[in-house]
């Protein structure tokens, strides 16, 4: 692809592969304008040069005609062999041409419109216990907002009247102010960008439109929610500006925590103590349940901290799959205080497994002390 003299290649320029995308080129061209912006370089004349030179190889990459033309024969193909140069005549013309890309990263939302206006969103906080999440419920939500004004309609004039073109932007909402060379697009002080003025102001309202109410909201509160689940209610936070449609309500649920019951996701984990005579002999004990009780059957020999699953008595699945399971870890439960005949019991049993059981198995204290004195048996490869 030809160059003519004195003009550098617009790929280059804008620091991009030739077969980059038009999305790839528009983001290369709002990072090169933003760090070459006059604004940024104040008294820097090289700087105005670079960006009006970055705005004019995103005007040939930017359509698809030039973008051919160029790539078919360089600088003259798009500007018909006349010579170098940009094709605006200044910083001013840049901005005029590609306004709408400088306004996402030069003042971003400045630019507000008359009319109505989209309400505030609100938030709130909700507070239920375990069962209820793992059910469902609808609950009542008592909240504090905005609503338009019954008496003006949510235009802010008095019944009757009208608010009138603000005179100041023409009713654009928007002021353009010079600043040397470029243009600065601000809010109409006027008006604050409704671009109206009431001069007859709703006596209820006081020209805001709005008026605060408190309500009562049903609050559906789907089964299997989690704690810290935002909860969408659309069309119920603030109402908008000069009749605008309402913003939403985000309520957070908050699920306190339960006495017996630990939440993993879908399951549900809970500690029932057993005495030593049922982890030893085995048998069936009580445990509880979101929804009551039931009985589990653990074998004989059981061991403390063993965990035993019970199916389907979890919490349901908030997205619709299957319920999660219940986690049961037994913990053995010592006695702290022993009626006479639970001690005598006690010590026939200890003395029994001194006389029959001990013998069979080397103690862990037995172990220790062989190993401390060297009395054991060293297992090594021959």
């Amino acid at each position: 692809m030809p160059s003519m003299a004195g003009q550098r290649d617009y790929y280059e320029v804008l620091g991009v592969a030739k077969s980059a995308s038009f999305e790839e080129i528009k983001k290369a061209y709002k990072k090169a304008a933003l760090a070459n912006h006059p604004d940024k370089n104040p008294g820097d004349d090289t700087a105005v040069e670079r960006f009006k030179e970055c705005a004019a190889a995103y005007e040939v990459l930017s359509d698809e005609d030039k973008r051919a033309r160029y790539d078919r024969y360089g600088h003259a193909g798009v500007q018909g062999g006349a010579g170098g140069g940009s094709p605006f005549g200044d910083v001013n013309d840049i901005f005029s041409q590609f306004g709408d890309i400088f306004e996402g990263f030069f003042g971003g939302n400045q630019r507000s419109r008359g009319g109505p206006q989209r309400g505030s969103h609100l938030r709130a906080a909700m507070t239920i216990d375990l069962v209820t999440a793992s059910k469902g419920a609808d609950r009542e939500l008592r909240i504090q907002r905005k609503k338009s004004c019954e008496k003006c309609k949510g235009t802010g004039a008095e019944p009757g009247s009208t608010p009138h073109r603000c005179d100041y932007c023409g009713g654009r909402g928007q002021v353009v102010q010079s600043q040397g060379f470029f243009r600065v697009q601000t809010t109409c002080p006027a008006c604050s960008g409704s671009g109206s003025i009431i001069r007859n102001k709703c006596t209820e309202c006081r020209g805001t439109g709005r008026e605060n109410e408190e309500v009562v909201l049903q609050v559906r509160i789907p089964a299997g929610i989690d704690n810290g689940v935002q909860l969408c209610l659309r069309g119920e936070g603030e109402a908008g500006a000069g009749g605008g449609p309402r913003g939403d309500l985000y309520v957070e649920v908050q699920v306190k925590e339960h006495p017996l019951f630990k939440r993993e996701g879908i399951h549900l984990v809970c500690t029932v103590p057993i005495s030593y005579t049922q982890a030893a002999l085995g048998g069936e004990i009580e445990v509880p349940l979101l929804s009551g009780s039931d009985t589990l059957e653990i074998p004989a020999g059981t061991q403390p901290g063993e965990i035993f699953r019970v199916k389907g008595e979890g919490m349901p699945d908030l997205r619709g799959g299957r319920r999660g399971d219940l986690h049961v870890q037994v913990e053995l439960q010592v006695p702290r205080k022993l009626d006479a005949e639970h001690e005598e019991l006690l010590r026939k049993l200890a003395e029994y497994e001194n006389t029959n059981v001990a013998p069979h198995h080397k103690s862990w204290l037995d172990k220790l002390r062989d190993f401390i004195s060297g009395d054991h048996d060293d297992e090594e490869d021959e």
